[in-house]
């Protein structure tokens, strides 16, 4: 008889938060299928980019995972970040988490998509990490465009386990900056409308 999913162990992992009010500070979150936290390294490289692109600003974290970019942004003292994670248990670690460092924040449970569609207010800052396999770029760079959700001065942060050119976006999304760790791409992005091109 199979055991049901209650009574299985849940396994927690944790990260050190790299700079900010909140630096070396412990975050913890469930080991789950396909979440796997931005290299260090390449949250370094994303946040020295964004250094003066952080304060008073509101961010999304699209596929939050771990939390650790968007919590990362917090620390650096972002105004706001909303968080979207489709597994309850990781969505409800990351409330306590943001709970316990004194800024509690939505974290919205559920399908990425879905939820962006009721999104109705602009971001400055979108941290974009699904899941590889599910090959999210795309539509979800197009339904920020449909629902109006970044304005010509949002950075997009997208990462990825291939180069630039294999992930098929049209060509108003420029890539202004990347990195690398090991097979993790990094790029920081513009969305720049073909007629101002």
């Amino acid at each position: 008889m199979r055991k049901s999913n209650s009574s299985q162990k849940i396994t927690t992992s944790s990260l050190r938060i790299i700079g900010g009010q909140w630096k070396r500070r412990i975050l913890t979150f469930i080991v789950v299928d396909d979440l796997r936290p931005t290299p260090d390294r390449v949250r370094e490289t994303l946040f020295n980019w964004l250094q003066f692109e952080i304060q008073g600003k509101r961010c999304l974290d699209a596929f939050a995972g771990s939390g650790a970019l968007g919590v990362e942004a917090l620390s650096r003292n972002a105004a706001e970040c909303v968080f979207i994670e489709k597994h309850a248990g990781q969505a409800k670690q990351l409330q306590q988490t943001l709970t316990d460092f004194g800024k509690p924040m939505p974290v919205l449970v559920g399908d990425t998509l879905q939820l962006l569609n009721q999104q109705k207010t602009p971001f400055d800052v979108i941290f974009l990490d699904p899941p590889y396999a599910l090959n999210f770029w795309q539509p979800v760079c197009e339904l920020l465009v449909k629902q109006q959700l970044i304005h010509a001065d949002s950075w997009i942060y997208i990462e990825a386990d291939r180069d630039w050119s294999a992930l098929g976006l049209p060509v108003a999304w420029q890539a202004i900056k990347n990195t690398r760790a090991g097979s993790v791409h990094g790029f920081l992005v513009r969305y720049i409308p073909v007629e101002t091109l």
